[in-house]
C-alpha cells in the first residue's frame, strides 16, 4: 500500500441543535480549535473551517483508512462535550442529528476554501 495515492477531499456541514444560535463571536475560534483537533486525532487533515451561530463548515482530507461516520462520531460526540465541559454556552452544547458531507474534486478546492472562508459574509 505504500504506492497509493488517496485523495479524498469532503465538504462537511455540522449544525447546532435546533439551529440555535450558541456559537459566539467569543468563543467560535476555540470551537473551532476543538473540531481541528478531533480531526487530525481522526488523522485527517483539516483545510479551512468556518461557520455561523448555528452551523460549521470544514474541509477535510480524509484518511483512506475510517469512513465520513466514523470522523463525524468523534468530531461531534469529543467537541459538543468538551464545548459543555468548559461551559461557554448559556446551556448543554450538542450538534443537531447527521451532518451534511460531499465530496470534492481537486479542481474546485478553492473555491470550496473561498466558500468556507466568507460563511458570515453568505450568511
Amino acid at each position: 500500500m505504500s504506492h497509493s495515492q488517496v485523495k479524498i477531499w469532503v465538504h462537511v456541514i455540522i449544525g447546532v441543535k435546533h439551529r440555535e444560535d450558541l456559537i459566539s463571536l467569543k468563543y467560535e475560534r476555540l470551537i473551532y480549535k476543538i473540531i481541528s483537533r478531533e480531526i487530525s486525532r481522526m488523522d485527517c487533515k483539516l483545510f479551512a473551517i468556518n461557520g455561523t451561530e448555528n452551523h460549521v463548515h470544514v474541509l477535510i482530507m480524509l484518511n483512506s483508512r475510517v469512513s465520513i461516520s466514523e470522523v463525524m462520531k468523534q468530531v461531534k460526540g469529543a467537541s459538543s462535550r468538551m464545548v459543555s465541559r468548559l461551559k461557554i454556552t448559556p446551556r448543554e452544547f450538542n450538534w443537531q442529528i447527521g451532518y451534511g458531507a460531499y465530496s470534492v474534486s481537486e479542481k474546485n478546492l478553492k473555491g470550496v476554501i473561498k466558500y468556507i472562508r466568507n460563511q458570515k459574509i453568505h450568511h
